[in-house]
């Protein structure tokens, strides 16, 4: 999975390539968690995110609940795969999608 990450004051918009699986959602976490301190508002760009594992959830849970205490989170551009996963484990009513 490739990280994209472009950063403007308080707010980090993160473009993900690739799969969020078993292999690439500790990487994620580990660069984006020490990342987060002070931003206010993360945005997740999906648009090139093929798949989402269940170890892919974890790490959308770990940020959502550190962004919960700071600001907000949101994920754009998701596909109808990934939408049908987050409507099947409950993640749809978790996270902010646009």
């Amino acid at each position: 999975m490739e990280i994209l990450k472009k950063r403007d004051g308080e707010t980090l918009k993160v473009d993900l390539v690739g799969r969020l699986d078993t292999t690439t959602g500790p990487e994620l976490e580990s660069n984006l968690i020490d990342e987060l301190d002070d931003v206010t508002e993360l945005i997740l760009d999906f648009e090139q995110l093929d798949y989402v594992s269940s170890a892919g959830l974890r790490v959308l849970l770990v940020l959502q609940k550190k962004m919960n205490k700071q600001g907000n989170m949101v994920i754009r551009n998701v596909s109808e795969s990934i939408i049908e996963v987050f409507d099947i484990t409950g993640f749809i009513d978790i996270l902010t999608i646009e």
